[in-house]
């Protein structure tokens, strides 16, 4: 059989590397290319997601506006801002949205609150999470109605020393295998009635600095196995 000789420069190392260079760059060339032609149609879809999380939170019976685009940069004591969207009816505003954030198990458990006028929970929906399968991934509305139990309360009902998990002397049950991701949510919805009650005149106040947003959050991660502290 005969042999085909091969060229002297491709027994030669820079002819390797250069070869590999050229296949990474053009992987990468389409790469960017792919991400340039998505990149509007993903933020489209975020921007929906959003908005649908946000009519959960703020029914459409109590406002008129879209909350959406009716936003306001709420200015706090540790210097960090924090966007509120408002809902109206005939200008006035009749509730507000915005986010609380705690440390569950595996990571930080984001969500996203709806409050009306009188400091009462209209909704609440958890935008990300990495909380375990099957034990703190119960905190989804389309896994588990638990988190639906804030809707109706505020500070006053129950009383702040009540707003816990059984575990804790509260009146908020708590996973089989998973005390510590109801625990912190409970005590970030909490935390943001308590948010509102200090900021409240601000919050309700009438203005028209309003402005588009663009937050949306990415899809739920999976995390290890959770353990019961």
């Amino acid at each position: 059989m005969t042999t085909v000789a091969q060229p002297s420069y491709r027994q030669r190392v820079g002819y390797h590397s250069a070869l590999l260079g050229g296949i990474a760059l053009m992987a990468s060339a389409v790469l960017v290319i792919t991400d340039m032609q998505t990149r509007d149609t993903i933020a489209e879809r975020q921007a929906e997601d959003f908005r649908q999380t946000l009519e959960q939170v703020i029914p459409a019976s109590v406002h008129d506006n879209q909350p959406q685009q009716d936003t306001y940069q709420l200015q706090r004591a540790d210097g960090s801002s924090l966007e509120i969207y408002r809902a109206r009816q005939e200008g006035r505003v009749s509730a507000v949205a915005f986010q609380v954030t705690g440390r569950g198990y595996a990571g930080p458990i984001e969500i996203l609150m709806g409050v009306d006028a009188e400091g009462e929970v209209l909704g609440v929906r958890v935008l990300r999470h990495k909380e375990t399968p099957g034990l703190g991934d119960k905190i989804e509305v389309a896994r588990d109605p638990w988190i639906r139990s804030f809707e109706g309360l505020s500070l006053g009902d129950p009383p702040r020393e009540d707003w816990a998990v059984k575990k804790d002397g509260g009146i908020f049950d708590q996973f089989t295998g998973a005390t510590i991701t109801p625990r912190v949510v409970v005590n970030a919805v909490r935390d943001g009635l308590e948010l509102f009650e200090q900021h409240r005149s601000t919050l309700l106040q009438r203005g028209d600095e309003s402005a588009p947003s663009a937050l949306t959050p990415p899809p739920a991660l999976l995390s290890p196995e959770e353990p019961t502290p």
